[in-house]
Parts: C-alpha cells; sequence; structure tokens
C-alpha cells in the first residue's frame, strides 16, 4: 500500500516554470527523496483552470519509512523548502492518504 502526502501550491507570477523544475519528478524534491529506499516517486499536477495552482503527490512505502526519512534528512529539507518559498505566495498540506484496494 502506498502512503501519498499531497500539497496545494499558489506560484507566484512569472515563477511557474522554476517552480516545475523544482517540484517535478526530476526536481530538487525528488532527487532529495531518492536517497531514501520508502520513496516510490512525485507527481505534479496543473489546475487546468487556475494554472498557477499545483498539488504535489509524493508517494511512499509508508507514513513510518516517510517520518524516518523527514527526521534523519532534517536540515536538506528545511534548506530546500525555504529556497524554494520565493517561488509560491501559499502553500498548505491537503492531506496524508493511503491507497485503497478496491477488490476487498
Amino acid at each position: 500500500m502506498a502512503y501519498v502526502i499531497v500539497w496545494e501550491f499558489r506560484v507566484q507570477p512569472g515563477s511557474q516554470k522554476q517552480f516545475e523544475a523544482a517540484y517535478g519528478c526530476h526536481g530538487e524534491w525528488a532527487r532529495l527523496f531518492r536517497r531514501d529506499a520508502a520513496y516510490i516517486r512525485t507527481e505534479l499536477i496543473q489546475d487546468l483552470r487556475e494554472t498557477s495552482r499545483y498539488l504535489t503527490l509524493d508517494f511512499w512505502t509508508s507514513e513510518a519509512a516517510y517520518e524516518a526519512f523527514r527526521q534523519d534528512q532534517k536540515d536538506e529539507y528545511e534548506t530546500i523548502d525555504a529556497q524554494c518559498e520565493r517561488m509560491t505566495e501559499a502553500e498548505r498540506e491537503i492531506g496524508k492518504f493511503s491507497a485503497v484496494d478496491s477488490d476487498s
């Protein structure tokens, strides 16, 4: 079962390409996350009607693995977060989710 953290971002005008580069599947965040074997993938999606609005979906094997990673990489996580803040007007955690097996 996958564990997924979903974030919503409102991107500053003129910062969309830079934001997409940092938050996409090959960006700074994904490179940091890939250091951990429990990381699965990141998806970046854009609102079709409100193009300054994005969601990130970070997939991990479990909540425990994600939390352990956050603790182990706390300093670098905070450094990247501070660098990326200038690209956004707002960000909020939508929630933490787990996959539902439809066959059960």
